[in-house]
Parts: structure tokens; sequence; C-alpha cells
């Protein structure tokens, strides 16, 4: 029983009114449908059973559409072409033509490799509008656990219960300095070589300063952080400026250098973390988000940097 106070029709049912109001012959209907006559006489008089309205005038030589039938003609267009429509979004939502992502990413990774993989994504599915949202860890994970963003790239260790993660990569950390700097010369360095150097560093409470610093604190190190800045691209700028050298992960830099700067990567006591793409578990991604971790999952290690 249909308690909604609206008729139980369905779109099969409307287009056969339509096709008999448009041709003024069940023979006509029934050829564009594709049925037989005593099929399309037998959905018209359901409907007006439905509505409880004559929408037809029916003799032996003709069909005349009534005032009735007329109003609810053009309704039942309207619902047609609106369900159409719809039916037309949803299918280019599934199928990536359209739609919107909004990614979080720690900033070593969107100012490395996520570049050139959404550039792949983009060339494959050009209707898909992104954001990126660029931070540091604690960032990403707010955004992905408020719902401002649908997936981040980030740090995995540590990862709070709501998340479920897929692991990308491993992240490397590497020393960047001045091409005349004495320590340029090395093949590789330890933090202990870097025990006395003044170094340009991100914030205390960024994931990446925590992680330089838990190591160099396991080692009975403590590190000379003289300048800090809260984005790569200013460290880059202080450590050319002479102010010190910094210390950063490979893919966050390595675009950056220039003619002025090289990197020295950094042996010993390992600094790699594990990164990757982390959803809530509750949450269902669209297709569009879906497609786009895809590719990042199966092209991560194919891209430079």
């Amino acid at each position: 029983m249909n308690t909604s106070g609206l008729p139980d029709l369905t779109s099969r049912q409307l287009e056969t009114v339509l096709a008999l109001a448009e041709y003024g012959s069940f023979i006509a209907a029934a050829a564009l449908l594709k049925t037989s006559q005593p099929a399309v006489t037998r959905t018209v008089k359901h409907v007006e059973d439905v509505l409880g309205v004559k929408l037809f005038d029916r003799s032996t030589r003709s069909v005349q559409i009534t005032a009735a039938g007329k109003e609810f003609v053009g309704v039942a267009g309207r619902m047609l072409n609106d369900l159409k429509i719809t039916i037309r979004s949803m299918r280019e939502l599934a199928d990536q033509r359209r739609g919107q992502i909004i990614v979080s990413s720690i900033m070593s990774v969107a100012n490395g490799k996520l570049p050139g993989l959404v550039s792949e994504y983009r060339t494959a599915y050009p209707g898909i509008e992104l954001h990126v949202r660029d931070g540091v860890h604690g960032t990403v994970i707010e955004d992905v656990r408020s719902g401002a963003a649908d997936f981040g790239i980030t740090y995995l260790d540590d990862l709070p219960d709501p998340f479920q993660s897929t692991l990308l990569g491993k992240e490397e950390f590497t020393v960047v300095l001045p091409r005349d700097h004495a320590l340029a010369k090395k093949k590789a360095l330890t933090l202990s070589d870097l025990k006395e150097v003044p170094l340009v560093s991100l914030p205390s409470d960024s994931r990446t300063r925590r992680v330089i610093d838990s190591a160099a604190a396991s080692l009975g190190l403590n590190l000379n952080h003289v300048v800090t800045v809260s984005q790569f691209a200013t460290m880059l700028g202080f450590v050319r400026a002479g102010i010190g050298v910094g210390i950063a992960p490979h893919s966050g830099v390595a675009s950056f250098l220039g003619k002025e700067l090289s990197e020295v990567p950094i042996k010993g006591r390992p600094l790699p973390r594990e990164l990757g793409l982390i959803t809530l578990k509750e949450r269902d991604a669209s297709p569009a988000a879906s497609g786009l971790m895809s590719l990042l999952r199966t092209n991560w290690n194919k891209s430079p940097r």
C-alpha cells in the first residue's frame, strides 16, 4: 500500500501516456514503444485508474486528449526529463567524467610527487575538479576526520583508530645545503655530523621535526635549530642565504634545489617513515576519489622524486 500520497506509477507507464498523447494513436504508440496495442491500452487504463481521472477520450476512429490529460502530460514530461538528466549526471559521476576531489597532503608530498601524479589523472579525467590542501601531519589527520578532505596522504605511524590506511612507500630524509658548504662534498652524512651545524627547521610540532628530533635524541644528540620556518620553500631560502642547513624529506625539496643548493643523503640511524593514503573506516569514497587513490597506489613508485 502506498502511504506517501503519490501515485504509484513507473517511468515506462509515463512514457506510454506521453507516446499516446503525441501520436494520438494506440497503434503508433505501440510501434514506438515496441509493444502491443493491447498492452498500451491496459497501461493507459491503469494510469487513469491510479489518478482517478480520464486522460483520453476514445472512439472507434480517434483518440483525443482531455484537459486533465494535457495537464498530466506536461507534468509527466518534465518528470521524465528531470529523471533522465539525473541518471546521466549519476553516470558521469560514476564514470569519473565529472565531480570534485579534495586531497589533504603533507607538504613534502604536495611539493614533490603529487603534482606529476595528479597530472596523469587529469589527462584521463579532465572533468574532475581537484582541490589540494597541503599542511603538516596533524592538519591532514583533522581534514580527513572532519570530512574536509576525501582522503589524506601522510605518515602512517601512530595513526588513530578511526582511520584505515594503504602504504604507498617510504619517505627518505636528506640534508640540504649550499653547494660550497664543507659538508656538500660528503657522499653521505649522519646526524652526528650535524650536531654543531646551525639548522633551518620546521616547527617543533610538525611530524618532520618530531621524527628528526626523536632520531637525534636516541643518539644522545641535541641539534642546533637556529631558525624555524613553516614551509619547505622558506627553508630553502634561508639555506641559500647561508644561515644554516636543512634536514627535509627528499621528495619535498628535490625539485627546488636550483644551482645554489645540493643534497646529501643521511645514513646511520634511519629516518625514513612510511607514507600512505588514509581514509575514515566508516566513510565510502566517491568514484572520483577512489579512482585517484587507485592511480596513486599503482604509480607511486614509478613516479620520480
